[in-house]
């Protein structure tokens, strides 16, 4: 089981501490996750450094939700926040940029590439949404990232298998592709067996309630867009050990 790596997706500092104790290898740390993911504030890195000592951190760089294409603007403060993530001990950092055609933005990624120097870096989802992934992947490699997150173009991994085998073989050793997107307790020893992926990237966040005496359900603070205010998603150590065990449990044989 050395050679699966798991990476827990942490939307705070608890889910970091969660994710730690239940086993996993790293910790991708964001905020914003119902848009998919941006960059956690300066205090939740440096938290989160503090409290991961066994376990690395990688922070995602990502100004906004939205698109992959980034204004003059946006490209500073993604430097800036790399910047940040080196100064706060970060092991790594997970970014992706795409031009306006759907190609991955190479001159913008050679500019965060060379400031990542020393890190690990990940491109992330922005792949699944790319327009050719076999060019995306070979541009990405020859960029010097050390993975690709995906679901192989799929709303999950597990309906992303078939593009996920393929882009598998075509890296060969060349990048590791982490596995992403709905990989949970139930699936995961399914989409190592059908993929040959070593690396898996899942959440296993549970809804919790908020201990709050007094609601006010005539307000959100998600404006037209409803979020419950009274519920709040954690990563739990538990569903992290579940969803580890279940790979681990599984009759498959350990990868070459």
């Amino acid at each position: 089981m050395k050679d699966y790596q798991f990476e827990v997706c942490a939307n705070s500092v608890e889910s970091c501490i969660a994710a730690q104790a239940g086993g996993a290898d790293r910790v991708e740390l964001c905020a914003g996750i119902p848009e998919g993911g941006t960059t956690p504030s300066y205090g939740d890195i440096l938290i989160a450094r503090e409290v991961l000592q066994q376990t690395k951190l990688h922070i995602i760089v990502r100004p906004r939700g939205g698109d992959f294409l980034y204004s003059s603007t946006e490209q500073r403060i993604m430097l800036k926040d790399i910047e940040n993530a080196r100064r706060l001990g970060a092991d790594g950092v997970v970014f992706g940029c795409l031009t306006a055609e759907g190609d991955v933005d190479i001159p913008l990624m050679e500019q965060l590439m060379k400031a990542s120097q020393g890190m690990s870096v990940t491109f992330h989802r922005a792949f699944d949404v790319c327009r050719n992934p076999r060019k995306a992947i070979e541009d990405i490699i020859e960029l010097g990232c050390n993975r690709i997150l995906t679901s192989g173009q799929q709303p999950t991994a597990e309906r992303g298998i078939p593009l996920l085998k393929e882009l598998q073989q075509q890296a060969s050793d060349r990048i590791i592709l982490l596995a992403g997107c709905g990989v949970n307790e139930t699936n995961i020893a399914h989409i190592a067996r059908e993929t040959g992926i070593r690396e898996f990237h899942f959440s296993a966040r549970e809804n919790i309630e908020s201990s709050m005496l007094y609601h006010n359900s005539a307000v959100s603070m998600g404006g037209t867009v409803h979020i419950d205010e009274y519920t709040h998603t954690i990563t739990t150590a538990e569903r992290v050990k579940r969803t580890i065990g279940a790979l681990k449990a599984s009759p498959l044989a350990p990868p070459p």
